[in-house]
């Protein structure tokens, strides 16, 4: 049984806008509310680290209860659609609400913003959780999953690339001096375009394959299932580690230009470039990959990217441009991955369902949220903790030889051993493209048989099944 090829160029554009409209909010939150915070809101930076420590286990934890939820849906736009209908504008407005500086006291505004915070995330999981669970509804064909995401990561890249450039510009044009009202109007722009970018999604996109719902079973049943799936606990610590060797170098690029290289003036145009290296990889992945066998081609990829990973750690510091266009490459050969990464976790549905029965769309792509929070949070505090480790001194401009090979290493080798970790992990994965194409035809051979059967006689045959 062949699988049908339906989606269009239109279809993944629309999907795309949606991972556009959550950069577009969410890159400026990450890369500016921290600042916004303690030099803008003015909230102390223990009581800020403190609230996005708190927000971040809680928000982590709420995931699974929206994946839950989100499995139960039934509508006529679908099952996943409907929550971009529905959160699309609190998503946008909780944006703006966040960057509001209110005129309070200093324990009402410390109220304010843990509130504000609260809500901008819990709302980012209502809108996130169902957004990425939707491909399998989309298509069942692994092949348009994989270019599906490929489309969903350049967009998603050009609305971080937006962010990046104009987000500060902005600020200071439209507060012309007050960052307090520079950061309310520019955020107000940029969720409202959210909220445009969000609608535009619901309204290109159509979900195909919309199994009948089982509410049946509790959200504590559901996750025993996955996690008696093997396949499913590979991708969740694959994630993890994905996750936390990426924010390790991430956070440490800063580090490594500012005190390795000795070229404070590079720091932007070296994470531009890597923006839009990824960019290119997120969009050729496809075209590229999509040829082989999506494990093999994943496996060998990384491999790639940690060889030259590992190379910058050996190049002289002097050697700016190597290291540059190392870096680049780098970027590029990553992001490749990223929409495999994301087209594992329908494979695990679609596994699940062939298994058990169950499809369970929202709560692995929940869990796959949640691995992602925590590698986030465990990237970050790799970094604080070796740092700490070496007693790195802020804004020195010289830093003993251990800090800058301690920097290097973190923007280097620990990453790197991180990735081969994932490498050896995916020996153990076995949904190949063969294996991936098998189930989703006998998945849709299962749903075709049971449409065709008049309801009574469904019921007849589970009974005497059972």
């Amino acid at each position: 049984m062949t699988i049908p090829s339906l989606l269009q160029t239109k279809d993944k554009i629309g999907y795309g806008l949606g991972d556009m409209a959550s950069a577009l909010v969410w890159q400026t939150a990450t890369l500016f509310l921290a600042y916004f915070y303690t030099d803008v809101f003015g909230l102390p930076a223990a009581i800020m680290g403190t609230m996005f420590l708190v927000v971040r286990v809680v928000d982590a934890f709420v995931d699974p209860c929206i994946g839950a939820l989100v499995d139960r849906t039934q509508t006529r736009h679908g099952r996943f659609r409907p929550w971009l209908l529905w959160f699309a504008i609190p998503f946008g407005v909780s944006c703006i609400i966040t960057f509001y500086v209110p005129d309070v006291g200093p324990t009402a505004k410390i109220i304010y913003a843990c509130v504000t915070y609260t809500i901008l995330s819990f709302i980012y999981s209502a809108i996130n959780v169902p957004y990425c669970a939707m491909p399998g509804a989309l298509t069942m064909d692994p092949h348009e999953r994989h270019s599906l995401q490929s489309w969903r990561f350049g967009l998603s890249f050009i609305g971080g690339l937006i962010v990046t450039v104009v987000a500060l510009p902005l600020v200071a044009h439209l507060g012309d001096g007050n960052d307090q009202k520079g950061y309310f109007y520019a955020m107000g722009m940029m969720g409202l375009l959210g909220i445009v970018l969000f609608f535009g999604c619901f309204l290109m996109t159509r979900e195909r394959y919309m199994p009948r719902n089982d509410s049946s079973g509790s959200l504590v049943s559901d996750l025993k299932l996955l996690a008696a799936n093997s396949q499913w606990r590979i991708v969740f610590v694959f994630n993890v580690l994905l996750l936390t060797a990426v924010v390790t170098r991430g956070s440490a690029t800063m580090y490594y230009v500012k005190y390795v290289l000795q070229r404070p003036d590079l720091v932007f145009t070296f994470i531009i470039a890597g923006m839009v290296a990824a960019l290119c990889g997120a969009l050729l992945s496809e075209r590229l990959l999509g040829k082989f066998d999506r494990l093999r081609a994943y496996q060998w990829t990384i491999v790639t990217f940690i060889v030259f990973a590992a190379l910058i750690f050996f190049i002289p510091p002097s050697q700016v441009w190597l290291i540059f266009t190392l870096n680049i490459v780098f970027s590029f050969i990553q992001n490749l991955t990223t929409p495999l990464q994301w087209t594992m976790f329908s494979d695990v549905v679609d596994y699940e369902e062939h298994r058990s029965g169950r499809r369970l769309d929202g709560l692995v792509f929940s869990t796959a949220l949640f691995a992602i929070k925590f590698g986030l949070a465990l990237g970050g505090a790799v970094v604080g903790w070796v740092l700490g480790a070496v007693d790195y001194l802020p804004n020195q401009t010289q830093q003993s030889p251990e800090v800058l090979s301690t920097i290097n290493a973190l923007f280097t080798l620990i990453p790197c051993l991180l990735f081969i970790c994932m490498v050896l992990l995916l020996t153990r994965y076995k949904l190949n493209s063969r294996v991936a194409d098998e189930i989703a035809q006998a998945l849709l051979r299962k749903r075709d048989a049971r449409d065709e059967e008049p309801q009574p006689q469904i019921a007849i045959n589970s009974a005497t099944q059972e």
